[in-house]
């Protein structure tokens, strides 16, 4: 862990990097001996962080006298003194209008993370079927008088409730049966973005819109057509949860916590999907000194499935919680409390050698959405991968 100080002993990871970040400090100073992770060199760069070796200097204290120590304590102890402002850029924002359009398990449990958190001032759920939404936005303002959630909380029907959102997430959308993928799902979900994105365009043309539904990447497609938007403005939550599951995976083969393994995925959200081995870490160590080809083989496997296991158990669905998460991390980082790249499907046009596709990568993200595409390192494998899955989502698509 870093210290107060900005010295980090021992391994330097990301998340050192963005700690130093988002306590308002741009040195981070590194230990003779200590291993900075490539993660840490690339974040430190993207943040500004500088990171210098050796030990930060001794603070110097400057000499005073007792009555300079005096008036300055009852200065601060007068009414008229006011403490110095945070750090700008620090402060998270929040959220003034949230519309989350499907309220099945994604969209309500999206809508219950987001009102225990207070991320947005005002919360409202649509939904096709009569008092689905109204039913769940109902049982969760019950829930404030526990929470002590302030979210305003509304559900109904009309696509014009989506009026005036900073944010929209669109949930809507037929769930994956077993034995279905999720290209099955193209032309009957296609149908309902369109909708969704088309009343969007109309009634809040300065959102920001979170396609959750699936196949992601295609209707991430679908959303950005239709609402006309750029692509700044129109990302698709998919990244972050494949990468939550392979994090998720690997901990479990090395017997240590999620919190300490750094791995992402890229790609298609599907059979495409894209875990990226070569920079992952397990507490700052790669991958191969850790675990063996094989284990790190059933992981990437386990994660590529991941979804596919939720819906064989659930039968009648498909996961619900885990996305939920995602999608909270997604909005986390367009308002400002989340530092660092995540990945998320946005439509390429020349990163990485794709031109007009959807496809997951990582982007800094932030009040207008897509603030920068992050075109990472990659092993030749994975570029090729990556490349490949983009032309999948093309040719289907077609």
């Amino acid at each position: 862990m870093t210290t107060r100080s900005g010295v980090r002993p021992g391994v330097v990871g990301e998340q050192d990097v963005v700690d130093v970040w988002n306590s308002g400090r741009r040195k981070l100073h590194v230990l003779d001996g200590a291993l900075v992770t490539h993660q840490a060199r690339e974040a430190a760069e993207r943040l500004g962080v500088v990171l210098v070796p050796g030990p930060p200097p001794e603070p110097t204290v400057p000499a005073t006298d007792g009555t300079a120590t005096m008036r300055r304590a009852l200065y601060r102890r007068n009414p008229k003194w006011v403490a110095s402002d945070r750090p700008k850029g620090l402060a998270p924002r929040t959220l003034r209008k949230l519309v989350v359009v499907g309220a099945g398990g994604v969209g309500a449990n999206t809508a219950h993370l987001v009102a225990n958190a207070g991320l947005a001032h005002e919360i409202v759920l649509v939904d096709v079927v009569p008092g689905a939404a109204e039913a769940t936005a109902l049982d969760l303002e019950h829930a404030s008088g526990i929470t002590g959630s302030a979210s305003r909380i509304t559900g109904g029907t009309s696509l014009g409730l989506v009026e005036d959102a900073d944010v929209v997430v669109i949930t809507a959308g037929r769930p994956r049966q077993p034995g279905m993928t999720r290209a099955d799902l193209i032309t009957v979900n296609g149908r309902v973005v369109a909708q969704v994105s088309e009343a969007v365009r109309d009634h809040a043309p300065e959102a920001i819109v979170v396609v959750v539904t699936n196949p992601l990447d295609e209707m991430t497609s679908v959303a950005l057509e239709s609402t006309q938007f750029p692509r700044e403005r129109v990302v698709g939550m998919a990244g972050t949860l494949d990468s939550s599951r392979f994090r998720r995976s690997l901990a479990r083969a090395a017997g240590v916590d999620p919190l300490d393994v750094d791995a992402f995925t890229l790609g298609s959200h599907g059979d495409e999907m894209v875990p990226v081995v070569s920079s992952a870490t397990i507490k700052g160590r790669p991958l191969h000194t850790v675990l063996s080809a094989a284990q790190v083989e059933a992981c990437v496997a386990d994660t590529v499935t991941g979804g596919g296991q939720v819906v064989a158990l659930r039968k009648t669905g498909s996961a619900t919680l885990a996305p939920a998460h995602a999608v909270v991390e997604v909005l986390d980082a367009i308002r400002g409390a989340r530092a660092g790249a995540i990945p998320v499907s946005v439509r390429l046009e020349g990163e990485y050698g794709i031109d007009g596709v959807v496809v997951g990568v990582p982007c800094l993200l932030g009040a207008e959405g897509v603030l920068e595409i992050v075109e990472l390192s990659l092993a030749d494998s994975e570029r090729q991968a990556l490349v490949a899955a983009a032309e999948a989502v093309r040719s289907r698509l077609a």
